[in-house]
C-alpha cells in the first residue's frame, strides 16, 4: 500500500502537511467535518504538494521533516514540485 506525504494551501493562504494512503479522498475530506481541525475552518483547501513515500513510517518520517522546515523553505519545497508538474 503506497503512503503519500503532501502539503495543502488553506484559503488563508496557510499550509498543512500530513500524510495519508489514499491522497485524493483526504484532500477531498479536509474541507468536511471529516477534515483535520486544522483545515475545517480554513478552506477550502488546495493540493501543492505530494510525495509517494515506501510505508506509513517513511511518509511520517518526511512529514516531521516538512514540518521542521520554515516558511520559506516550505514554499521553496512547493515551487519545486510545482515546478516539475
Amino acid at each position: 500500500m503506497a503512503w503519500f506525504v503532501y502539503l495543502v494551501r488553506c484559503a488563508d493562504d496557510s499550509l498543512y502537511c500530513g500524510v495519508t494512503n489514499d491522497l485524493d479522498s483526504r484532500v477531498a475530506a479536509h474541507g468536511t467535518p471529516r477534515g483535520a481541525k486544522y483545515t475545517r475552518t480554513r478552506g477550502p483547501v488546495r493540493l501543492v504538494y505530494a510525495r509517494k513515500c515506501h510505508g506509513k513510517r517513511a511518509a511520517m518520517r518526511q512529514e516531521y521533516r516538512i514540518k521542521q522546515l520554515t516558511r520559506q523553505a516550505k514554499l521553496a519545497l512547493v515551487a519545486a514540485y510545482t515546478a516539475t508538474r
